[in-house]
Order: structure tokens, then C-alpha cells, then sequence
């Protein structure tokens, strides 16, 4: 896995394509004609404060300061691409009505070429968040019913917006009808004339005969997929999870590239080829977050359909989405702002805990006669007996070392319930420790590998071990390295701290 930020991992060092100059890849899909088919509708979000609780009902009484509106779904995906210099024509059931002709206008003031399909009933979807005091406390969905429009006119619509030469399609899927499966059918036997196709579906299995270019489910989307044979859990061991599961998830789309959007954890993007692109990103309010998927997409369709790299087309949408999360309304991002570097943003930690980059450093300093002392662990809730023994290990040479097992491997050392926290949230509070030099991610149980390529002159552990339990004890010295065991801090444990806080969290009971 190779981290973009970068901090790293394991024996990640496959060629997915290094950094190039990121705003020469975004001035390539300038100008681009995309098609992009599917389900629109209106976002709308009234604002307020709240004054007091209702005599009527305990809910919020809510002053309505201001109401604001944006294309949402499809539509959101075509705003995003034109925000990002591309052309898009937008083929998308429309009704008749007040929204549909607001939703139209704000299209094409925002540069999408529509090829509206006309639909007679119902009416176009609005969906209406109520946001107090920053928090959205309810959401009113239309009544709107069936949104397929009849074959025909969909199938014209989108023939004539295929007769520019498109770089790519994009198909968006929120199962409301406009891609029902008369049009999967047509659609299924133009597959072979298409360009790039990247689908986002609330049911991606659907799409698998297609073959899609590219795919970007959410994490509910890829639980759906996974299931029954296999559970995802929810916390931070999702990512390895999600990882191991790599080609499954591409087998079950049918697609050659994966792109699992995973909230506050960043996105992983998959090709079966090469090692998964980790991304990160920075936290943000759910009422910030409406539509973040679409402004990933848009970017990653561009940069995958204009010959980027992986790794390139990663970074692209995920800045995307993390300058699309800015504040609050349906996510827009626009080019200049993914093109400058925002490489903090996108990684808790700085580019000096890449593996390749760490040895080339340490090996320059032990040429100059540096002592390198190693350790490793897990660092779950980082307390003052990891603090002390850290400072110790750091006393004992020039440089100080940790391997810092992933969560995954936590989760096998140490059960399904752990880690606490996720390793970014643990390679940062570690990396902020002035007697901690430099922090290696490695996902097997053992550090071996990573003994192997750092040679250390110590190698140290805490006192709750001993030398002859310690299976890298005889490595090292094969090596010429010494192994110590420092002092243990009694009473120091995370295994302790946790059940304390789960003691103190446990509900009194009253005696009967």
C-alpha cells in the first residue's frame, strides 16, 4: 500500500506512477467533453437559529434566516466538471415544473450543456435539509415518484451526446429511474464504442456486465457489495479490510479500477495491478460533506481518462473532495483548488516517514557514524509508560526508530476490538514526539523484514518482555546488533486504561 502524503507502509515500493507536475495533469483535461447520464435533482438548505423548544413537540423552533439551492446528484457531477475546465453535457430526466426549469438555468450558467429527457409527472426530486446552528436536524425528501423517462427519448438524447467524441461517460445511479435497464441494455451493447466509462451507483453489481473503467463506491455501497460472504467492520481496521478485499471488489464490479471513498479516512483506490493508493483526508461536518463524492469523481474521470497515473488521478479527487469540504451546500470544488500542493492536507504526518526515504537517511547517518536504536509496537492510546520508554530507547543512540504495526495487524495481535485508534491517528501523535526520529507503518505481526533492511546497533523492548520470548532477539544479533529490555512502568498499560474507561462508562444499577 503506498501512502500519499507520504508517511509509507510496509514493502510498498510497486510502481504506481510517481508525482508528476499535478497542475500539468489537470491543464490536459482542459477542455474535455465528458457525458454524463443520470438521476438530477435539487438541493436545497434552509438556515436558521435555533431559539427554543417547541410547547408543541420537543423539537428546536427555528428562526429561517436564508434558503439555498444547488444541483444535486448527476447534475452535481456535471457542475463539478465544468468547475474542473472540462465540457460536460449532462443527458438527465427533467420535468416541467418551477425546479426542473431553476435546475436547468443553474445548469447552464454553470457551463453544463443539458440534453434534457422530458418527464410529465411527479415532478424533479428536492431535497430540503433544515440546518440549525450548523447542524442539519431534518431532511424533507419530495415525494417524487418513478423518474424513468421513456426509453426512447433517454436513448436519442444520449446518442447525440455521444456524437462529440467524449473522453469518457459518466454514469450516476441513485436508483430514482433514469438508468433503468432498457437503457443498461442499449447501453450494454454500445460498450464497445465507449470511452473511459466510471460509474457511481447505489448498486454498482448492476453495472458489472458494462465493465466499467472505474467505480467509486462509498463504504455502505462496498459493505452492500461484499456481502453476505463478507463483513466489513466499521472503525479503523476498514481500510486493510477493504484492501485485502481488492479482488473481489474489482470481480463483483467488473471493473478495472476501484475507488472506495471511506469518509474521514480518505479513499483507497484499487487496480488489481499494482499496490492500493492510500489517501487521506481532513475531518469535516456532515452538513460540509453533501456531494464530496461527486467532486472526487469528476476529478478522478478526468485525470484516469487524460493518461494519469494512479497515484496521480488519487491525489487529484482527493484534494477535490477535501477542497470541496469547505463549507457547507452541495460540494463544488473548482481547478484552482487542487492544483496548488496541499500535500498537508491530504496526510496526517510529513513525507519523512516514507520506508524508502527513512533508509536512505538512516543509512547516510550511520555512514557518519550514527547509533541506531529500533523498537516496534502497537502504540494504541499512547500513555506515560510508551512516553518513558520511548525517551530511554532515544538515550541509548543518535536516532530512534519504531515500527508501528497496522491495524490490521493490531487486530490479529491484539482481537477484533482493537486498535482504539487508527494508525494515522497513531503515527501522528508518535511522529509529534521529540525523541522519536522517524515512524515506519509494517503490516506483518513481526518486524523482521524491517530489522533486515535497518540492521539496527540496538534493538530495544519494553520490560513486560523477555530476551529469550523475544522471536527477533536472535535476528538482531545475527546482524551484530544487541538487544536490551529497559525498564516497565507498573500499572502503565492500554489494556488497563481501556477498562477503565469502560468501567466508568458502565450505567449504574439500582439496587432493587
Amino acid at each position: 500500500m503506498v501512502w500519499l502524503g507520504d508517511h509509507g507502509d510496509q514493502r510498498a515500493f510497486a510502481d504506481v506512477g510517481g508525482h508528476g507536475d499535478l497542475a500539468d495533469v489537470a491543464a490536459r483535461w482542459r477542455g474535455s467533453r465528458v457525458v454524463v447520464l443520470g438521476d438530477s435533482f435539487v438541493d436545497e438548505w434552509w438556515y436558521g437559529e435555533p431559539e427554543r423548544l417547541s410547547r408543541e413537540a420537543p423539537v428546536p423552533v427555528v428562526a429561517l434566516d436564508r434558503v439555498q439551492r444547488a444541483p444535486g446528484g448527476a447534475a452535481n457531477t456535471a457542475v463539478n466538471l465544468a468547475a474542473l475546465g472540462a465540457r460536460p453535457v449532462l443527458v438527465t430526466p427533467i420535468s416541467d415544473d418551477p425546479d426542473g426549469a431553476w435546475l436547468r438555468r443553474c445548469l447552464t450558467d454553470a457551463g453544463v450543456a443539458v440534453r434534457g429527457v422530458p418527464l410529465q409527472a411527479d415532478g424533479t426530486p428536492v431535497k430540503r435539509r433544515m440546518v440549525a446552528d450548523g447542524q442539519i436536524v431534518l431532511r424533507v425528501d419530495s415525494r417524487s415518484g418513478d423518474l424513468t423517462p421513456d426509453a426512447a427519448d433517454l436513448v436519442a438524447a444520449t446518442e447525440t451526446a455521444l456524437r462529440g467524441d467524449p473522453v469518457a461517460v459518466v454514469a450516476c445511479d441513485y436508483g430514482l429511474g433514469a438508468l433503468d435497464d432498457t437503457f443498461l441494455t442499449w447501453l450494454r451493447q454500445r460498450r464497445a464504442s465507449l470511452p473511459v466509462l466510471a460509474v457511481d451507483a447505489h448498486h454498482l453489481q448492476r453495472w458489472r456486465d458494462l465493465r466499467p473503467t472505474l467505480v467509486k463506491p462509498n463504504f455502505a455501497e462496498m459493505a452492500e457489495l461484499l456481502a453476505p460472504d463478507h463483513r466489513i467492520p466499521d472503525g479503523p481496521v476498514r481500510v486493510s479490510t477493504v484492501e485485502s478485499q481488492a479482488k473481489l471488489i474489482l470481480d463483483r464490479t467488473g471493473a478495472h479500477i476501484a475507488a472506495v471513498t471511506l469518509d474521514i479516512d480518505g479513499a483507497l483506490v484499487l487496480d488489481g495491478q499494482t499496490s492500493a493508493v492510500r489517501t487521506a483526508t481532513v475531518g469535516a461536518p456532515a452538513s460540509h460533506a453533501v456531494g464530496a463524492g461527486d467532486a472526487y469523481l469528476a476529478a478522478l474521470t478526468l485525470a484516469v481518462a487524460n493518461g494519469a497515473s494512479l497515484r496521480d488521478a488519487a491525489t487529484l479527487a482527493q484534494r477535490a473532495a477535501t477542497a470541496s469540504i469547505q463549507g457547507p451546500r452541495t460540494c463544488v470544488t473548482r481547478l484552482e483548488d487542487i492544483v496548488a500542493d496541499r500535500t498537508a492536507d491530504l496526510a496526517p504526518s510529513s513525507a519523512d516517514h516514507d520506508v524508502a526515504s527513512v533508509l536512505a537517511r538512516v543509512r547516510a547517518a550511520r555512514a557518519r557514524g550514527a547509533r541506531l536504536v529500533f523498537t516496534n509496537g502497537c502504540f494504541d492510546v499512547l500513555h506515560h509508560g510508551h512516553v518513558g520508554f520511548l525517551r530511554q530507547a532515544r538515550a541509548l543512540g543518535d536516532l530512534l526508530v519504531v515500527g508501528l504495526n497496522s491495524d490490521a495487524s493490531v487486530a490479529r495481535l491484539k482481537g477484533p476490538d482493537r486498535p482504539v485508534n487508527s494508525v494515522e491517528d497513531r503515527l501522528a501523535v508518535l511522529s509529534a514526539l521529540s525523541c522519536v526520529d522517524y515512524v515506519i507503518v509494517f503490516e506483518e505481526n513481526s518486524p523482521e523484514w524491517l530489522i533486515k533492511e535497518l540492521r539496527p546497533d540496538i534493538y530495544v523492548k519494553g520490560g513486560d518482555y523477555h530476551d529469550d520470548l523475544l522471536p527477533e532477539a536472535d535476528l538482531v544479533r545475527r546482524l551484530g546488533g544487541e538487544v536490551r529490555i529497559l525498564d516497565y512502568l507498573p500499572d502503565r498499560s492500554t489494556s488497563s486504561i481501556i477498562e477503565r474507561i469502560r468501567s466508568r462508562a458502565m450505567p449504574t444499577v439500582p439496587e432493587s
